[in-house]
């Protein structure tokens, strides 16, 4: 009986394991929900300011701001956005290889690097690897706000106004729906005229106040904006992902437990058969 209860043992410790995978997968389900609406929510914003800055790239004022100008790329940022945690599957690993793809194009070309961390995994990753890191932010909780990445967001615009930076980028996971979740890189810097084509032509603003002053907050509130919303999506990414696996991780723990009671209960029968088998050679001696 020693085979069978070892098995027994295993059971009860991959019973114990599935009690806590499948808690896990309701509380990131509840999170998931809630960090959706926090992402619907924030999303018109991000999107009509960054069809306000289409128009602002487009336009043929008199004055423009840093972040308008094209430099020639020496050096580059790049803002990458994992979670605190894991138990989420492959999100953070398939982001952080678009990263260092991207990283790598530019490294090949010899252009220098720095970073931006959000979030634990990134930290680590990159503390591991190697890389110049300039600001990092963490434990930002499920519901963060936009004054929480203000600080780290402002180093990096600095070294851009500094010519430190002559480009600066998002890397981020973008929500499909809730099975898929997509690695992102966007540009932030320098700023591109939009795409539309019914804004394929100049614009001019009449500014007021100056258009030096408006569009030094216009814009920032932008490059925030955009790595706010960011967050957001990846926090919604994380609470998605979490919640798919730790279902598959519940799954796969009660079809190990079929497997594991059948074989249980086939040792069990053959120590009960070799026990009767003892008990009837026994007697015919006697």
């Amino acid at each position: 009986m020693t085979i069978a209860k070892e098995i027994n043992t295993k059971i009860r410790s991959i019973k114990s394991t599935q009690k806590i995978t499948r808690a896990m997968e309701m509380v990131a389900a509840s999170k998931m929900r809630k960090a959706q609406e926090r992402m619907t929510v924030s999303r018109p914003y991000a999107t009509k300011i960054r069809t306000v800055i289409g128009h602002v790239a487009n336009s043929s004022a008199e004055y423009r701001h840093p972040y308008l100008d094209v430099r020639e790329v020496k050096r580059v940022g790049f803002i990458v956005i994992t979670s605190d945690r894991g138990l989420c599957g492959g999100l953070n690993a398939n982001l952080l290889k678009t990263a260092v793809k991207a990283m790598k194009e530019y490294h090949d070309q010899s252009v220098g690097i720095d970073l931006c961390l959000v979030g634990t995994k990134a930290e680590n990753f990159f503390k591991r690897h190697g890389g110049n890191i300039m600001a990092h932010a963490d434990h930002l909780g499920d519901a963060p706000k936009v004054m929480d990445i203000v600080g780290v967001v402002k180093v990096m615009l600095d070294a851009y106004k500094d010519e430190k930076l002559d480009a600066l980028f998002v890397v981020y996971n973008e929500l499909i729906n809730t099975m898929t979740q997509r690695p992102r890189t966007l540009q932030l810097l320098p700023l591109v005229a939009t795409e539309e084509k019914e804004l394929k032509h100049h614009w001019d603003y009449i500014y007021e106040p100056e258009a030096k002053d408006l569009l030094e907050i216009l814009l920032t509130r932008y490059i925030e904006t955009q790595v706010y919303q960011a967050v957001v999506e990846n926090i919604a990414c994380e609470q998605a992902a979490r919640m798919v696996a730790m279902k598959n991780a519940t799954e796969n723990a009660g079809e190990l437990i079929n497997t594991l009671q059948l074989a249980y209960n086939k040792a069990r029968q053959a120590a009960i058969t070799k026990e009767l088998a003892e008990i009837v050679a026994g007697a015919e001696a006697v």
